[in-house]
């Protein structure tokens, strides 16, 4: 079985620690044999402990794939959207992709799971069973759905049309309902409905057929090409929930959607990570800090507090639910970026009467790692280097820089700068009339040097 692996998201139910440039599949706030690790490492964990990660493509768009490649390493297969979309999109440019650049023969069957779930490595033994499902049920689909442990508004839910048998692993499908209140709930689980997992399997040339029946093309270059005119929808409500043959497996162990940061607190064994302190009287109280400043909870029970560089959240453990709305309507922008290379903060934006713009970030670039070859047309910029020892290629010419030198790039001279003893920190000031992300052009680096 191929896996498509989506990863996508806006990154807003996480803030301040998650935003469009590091959604919340790639926090490292977890832990595994007591080192750090995110919810994206530790499903490509145990896809590799089920021996399932061999075939497995991710399914992105923006900067995200070198965030992917940055926590999994360079092997990691991105397909990458042109643009964000939805998860139908995504997922038939991904099936067109396997069939028509990575050989899968339509007969393949194909798996579908988000990177920001949270299950027990049992989990991954049943996603394994799915192709004998679909084939012992002869389904066009077969889904996964765990068995709720309580009422959940959180959670669509797979109602079956048949119940349990010794005799017969899955169940059929009768419908979906999409998050219920709590009282709708209680009535789901009482006729044995299971949390829509959002990870299911079927045959490829079930999609490939059906895009063709829609009017839309199956070939790679083709979607890729007019991706933006893809119908901007969910997989569910495109594909899911227009078939009628569908089977559902169900799962009775660990499964959740690490949504708020009330759940996430859940599974972290510390009430405490970063600088900070906790009173005895703040009981079922949580501190997540980035900063390198301490915070501290005195007297207060039952809230959580996450400092980063994009602000400081200050909440109830029961109202987390609604941060995603509320950095929606106040516009909170990200100042936090992780790339593929390390990790950037922007600290100061200011503009002169006259126009000219100076942005001041910190700059973290990782042992071993560097920024490609490029230059920039309207803004130079002004390197201090804080500590590491770094390489540096002006114009064709190396230089080795260490802690207290400054380096500074004009506009339209091409450079690069890498990290080779430890990480490399530096304050980069970007000075012009014009200071654009897009203001880049890149280059091979000449193999002269």
């Amino acid at each position: 079985m191929r896996m498509i692996l989506l990863s996508g998201g806006s990154g807003k139910r996480l803030w301040p620690l998650s935003n469009e440039s590091r959604p919340k599949q790639f926090l490292t706030i977890l832990r595994h044999d007591e080192r750090p690790e995110s919810m994206l490492q530790r499903i490509w964990r145990q896809l590799s402990e089920a021996n399932l990660a061999g075939k497995a493509y991710f399914s992105t768009s923006g900067t995200q794939g070198e965030l992917i490649r940055g926590q999994i390493g360079a092997e990691a297969v991105i397909i990458e959207e042109p643009t964000r979309r939805d998860t139908f999109p995504a997922i038939s440019l991904a099936a067109a992709y396997l069939h028509d650049r990575a050989g899968a023969s339509r007969d393949e069957i194909v798996g579908v799971m988000p990177v920001d779930g949270y299950a027990g490595d049992e989990f991954f033994d049943h996603l394994r069973r799915l192709p004998s499902i679909l084939e012992q049920s002869g389904s066009d689909i077969a889904l996964m759905g765990a068995v709720p442990t309580e009422p959940s508004d959180k959670y669509g839910y797979i109602v079956p049309s048949s119940s349990p048998s010794p005799n017969q692993p899955y169940l059929r499908v009768s419908s979906f309902v999409e998050k219920p209140d709590l009282i709708r709930s209680e009535a789901l689980i009482r006729e044995g409905a299971l949390w829509n997992c959002g990870v299911f399997a079927f045959r490829l040339g079930f999609l490939l057929d059906m895009l063709e029946q829609k009017g839309l093309s199956s070939d790679y270059a083709s979607l890729s090409t007019n991706y933006e005119e893809m119908p901007k929808t969910s997989f569910d409500i495109a594909v899911v929930e227009q078939t009628r043959q569908l089977s559902v497996l169900p799962y009775h162990g660990e499964w959740r959607d690490l949504g708020t940061w009330d759940s996430l607190v859940r599974e972290r064994s510390s009430e405490l990570s970063g600088p900070g302190y906790i009173s005895e009287a703040s009981h079922d109280s949580h501190i997540i800090n980035e900063l390198e400043i301490p915070v501290s909870i005195w007297n207060v029970p039952d809230i959580i507090v996450v400092a980063g560089p994009d602000g400081v959240l200050v909440t109830d453990r029961q109202s987390s639910t609604g941060i995603k709305d509320m950095v929606a309507e106040i516009e909170i922008g990200p100042r936090f970026e992780e790339r593929f290379w390390g990790k950037q903060t922007v600290l100061s934006h200011q503009q002169a009467t006259s126009g000219l713009q100076t942005v001041t970030k910190r700059v973290v670039i990782s042992a071993g790692r560097f920024i490609s070859y490029h230059e920039h047309q309207f803004r130079k910029e002004v390197w201090t280097i804080v500590s590491g020892v770094g390489s540096v290629c002006i114009d064709g010419i190396m230089q080795t820089v260490n802690p207290g030198e400054v380096i500074v790039v004009e506009p339209g001279t091409k450079h690069y700068i890498g990290a080779i003893e430890g990480d490399l920190e530096f304050i980069e000031s970007q000075i012009g009339h014009i200071v654009s992300e897009t203001d880049i052009i890149r280059y091979e680096f000449p193999d002269s040097i």
